[in-house]
Order: structure tokens, then C-alpha cells, then sequence
């Protein structure tokens, strides 16, 4: 894909995922990882690494692949065409709100949007935690058998999800000890 492929890859993400973050992944996973740029386990790592660096997961996915593809100049590019049509829309949306905030139709495309905003947030949720806490089996038949549910879940890295989730609920620890503890997990895990 050449350079100018990939920042008009990125204007498009960028453009139809105003909020940014969560609601970006899975229109990110369908362009991105459709076209071969990265693989489905590095496309999840980087939201890993996105989600634990500072800055939005568009744009740091946006550098990481411009990057990677083009060096420090199509790490910039990517990043300035992810942004782009937000810095857009976001400059005749405060031009227009004033004027527009009392309206009903205005009101009325805002009480939906909060509802669907929260669906597109949930589906890459449950793509992220089936991806690395589910191994989903070749055949389901085999799910009818004990060594089938056995093997159904990755149980040691549930059981770690687990405790960072007890951990955050009942002593308040910070998220960037989690983060911390998640890589150490990690690296100890893969070796």
C-alpha cells in the first residue's frame, strides 16, 4: 500500500469514528487488518500497548503502523490524516452548536446516538476478551466433552483478569500498576 493509500486509510477511520477510542477498533480491525497491513495478533497487541500509552488509541495505532510501513515520515503523515477530519468536524460543530443546542431534532439525534455509542463500545470489548481469554475449538462437538470445556479458555490468564478486576474493585489500585503487572504476567507467560 503506498504512503498516500495509507493516509487516506487513516482520514477514513478517522472520519467515521468521531469519539475517538473503543468505538474506533472495530472499524479499525475491519480496514486495517482486512488489508494485510497487520495481523489480528499484532492488531490486539497494539490496542494492548495503545490502550497503556498516553494519547488516543487512534492515533497511536495510526504511528505505530505508519511507522512501521514508512519510517518517521509516514508515522507523522498517518497520524496528521487520523486526526484531520476530527479537527473538522469538530470546528463546524462548534461553530453550529450554539445556534442548534436547544433544538429538537438536535436533542432527539443525541438521545440515539448515546444508546448505539455504547453498543459499538461493547462489541470490540467482547472481541478483545474473546481473543485472548477464549480459545475457540476447531469443532464445537468437542465442547460436549470435559477435556473440551477444559480447553475452552485460556484459565490461567482468566484467573489473572480476575484478580486485576479484584485488585481495582476492592483495594483501588491504580490502573498503571495493573498495567505493570499485566506485562510482567506477560513475559512471564510466553517464556
Amino acid at each position: 500500500m503506498s504512503l498516500i493509500m495509507l493516509c487516506l486509510t487513516f482520514f477514513y477511520i478517522g472520519l467515521f469514528t468521531i469519539g475517538g477510542g473503543v468505538v474506533a477498533i472495530t472499524l479499525m480491525q475491519q480496514t486495517i487488518v482486512a488489508r494485510g497491513l497487520i495481523s489480528t495478533e499484532q492488531f490486539y497487541n497494539m490496542i494492548a500497548i495503545s490502550e497503556s500509552t498516553p494519547g488516543p488509541i487512534g492515533i497511536n495505532m495510526a504511528t505505530y503502523i505508519g511507522y512501521n510501513l514508512y519510517g518517521v515520515p509516514g508515522a507523522i503523515l498517518t497520524s496528521i490524516f487520523e486526526a484531520l477530519p476530527s479537527i473538522i468536524i469538530i470546528l463546524i460543530v462548534a461553530r453550529f452548536l450554539q445556534k442548534f443546542h436547544e433544538n429538537q431534532f438536535v436533542k432527539g439525534a443525541l438521545a440515539f446516538l448515546r444508546p448505539v455509542t455504547t453498543g459499538l463500545i461493547l462489541v470490540p470489548v467482547v472481541q478483545v476478551f474473546l481473543f485472548t481469554l477464549v480459545n475457540v475449538p476447531g469443532e464445537w462437538s468437542t465442547l460436549l466433552t470435559l477435556a473440551g470445556w477444559k480447553d475452552l479458555f485460556e484459565w490461567i490468564s482468566l484467573a489473572f483478569y480476575g484478580v486485576c478486576v479484584f485488585l481495582i474493585l476492592k483495594f483501588k489500585v491504580h490502573p498503571i500498576i495493573i498495567i505493570l503487572l499485566g506485562a510482567v504476567f506477560g513475559v512471564i507467560s510466553s517464556c
